[in-house]
């Protein structure tokens, strides 16, 4: 009898640590956001964790090839994502998204309506806007005699080994696509392998091939020209006035970058809470006025100060934009292009 009162005690006392231990943060919901580098203002993670005492894990890719790759293998259990859009068309064909449950998110309402209904997602049932932007060229006034207007300035001998481009294959092999007068989204094998042999010529003038190293090595002068997202341009535009960024006369990308959920995620409603609270206007103001990048959240962009309005890199005018393209999802040519990238960096 004392034996089973010592054993009912100690499961008691074992019962009411496990309870307490419940209560601690090793219970705590944890959320794991995947996301660019580079690409949120930090703070805001913290405001999320303290309002909902949800834990954010905060990891970070490079491209959305990256991305796809880290998801498609199976290895990863991410409950939010934000990728660009040909990617979110192809994860959905692909049915590797959730739809979404827009009841909870009520902030959704604050997302410009140009921003809704785009090819990508049609009918608004898997994404929700997180930025938008342009590809351009950043470059500095003081090494660049002209403004540049077309893209042919990187193929410019005078600049040899003053020139970083994107380590991104869309976006590098896009560009010279441009160039050439043909479309960033081409499948013609014959146009594609024009535009690898222009990255083959070009390579010996690169300085290096880049992703978020650009900012730093072009506010400290390292090199001339630069291939950019336009949000990254206004970051160092603010860190060196000796730069500009220019969107070339053949045209570019015009790329929207949304919140998704991948399917199966394990904390879905938490993930939503999560979009929901990004679409907060303070927060959404927070977000896009430290990171640089163009937000399509109505409320944010109207107490930005008017100097950020008003940059044309950042809110580019209509007639910057007529001969740009979104990226649409390749398909089966994509691999064209993986193989041409693939080429360009082994030469």
């Amino acid at each position: 009898m004392k034996t089973l009162k010592k054993i009912s005690i100690i499961f008691l006392l074992m019962s009411m640590i496990m309870a307490a231990g419940g209560c601690g943060p090793s219970s705590k919901l944890t959320l794991n956001v995947y996301n660019w580098g580079d690409y949120i203002d930090e703070s805001v993670l913290a405001d999320f964790e303290k309002k909902t005492n949800i834990k954010v894990n905060y990891d970070t890719f490079t491209t959305n090839e990256d991305m796809y790759i880290k998801l498609k293998s199976g290895g990863s259990s991410y409950d939010l994502l934000i990728p660009s859009d040909y990617m979110i068309k192809r994860m959905i064909d692909e049915g590797m998204l959730a739809k979404l449950n827009f009841e909870n998110i009520p902030n959704y309402k604050y997302i410009g309506s140009q921003f809704k209904n785009l090819e990508y997602d049609p009918d608004n049932e898997y994404s929700v806007p997180y930025m938008w932007g342009t590809v351009g060229i950043l470059y500095n006034k003081k090494m660049v005699s002209e403004r540049p207007d077309s893209w042919r300035i990187l193929w410019d001998q005078k600049y040899a080994k003053q020139i970083l481009m994107l380590d991104s294959h869309r976006d590098s092999i896009g560009i010279t696509l441009k160039m050439l007068g043909y479309s960033l989204n081409t499948k013609n094998l014959a146009e594609l392998e024009q535009a690898k042999e222009a990255l083959i010529r070009q390579k010996p003038l690169v300085l290096a091939y880049v992703v978020d190293e650009v900012k730093d090595k072009m506010i400290v002068e390292e090199a001339a020209l630069a291939l950019v997202w336009s949000g990254d341009a206004v970051y160092c535009m603010r860190e060196n006035e000796n730069l500009d960024y220019v969107i070339p006369k053949e045209g570019s990308n015009y790329w929207f970058d949304a919140m998704v959920i991948p399917k199966g995620a394990p904390n879905k409603e938490a993930a939503e809470k999560f979009i929901n609270f990004m679409c907060e206007p303070e927060i959404a103001y927070r977000n896009a006025d430290y990171i640089g990048y163009s937000s399509p959240h109505t409320e944010a962009v109207k107490n930005l100060p008017a100097e950020i309005r008003n940059n044309r890199t950042a809110y580019p005018p209509a007639e910057d934009l007529k001969n740009c393209e979104v990226f649409i999802d390749l398909g089966s040519a994509l691999k064209d292009y993986d193989r041409i990238w693939t080429e360009i960096k082994a030469q």
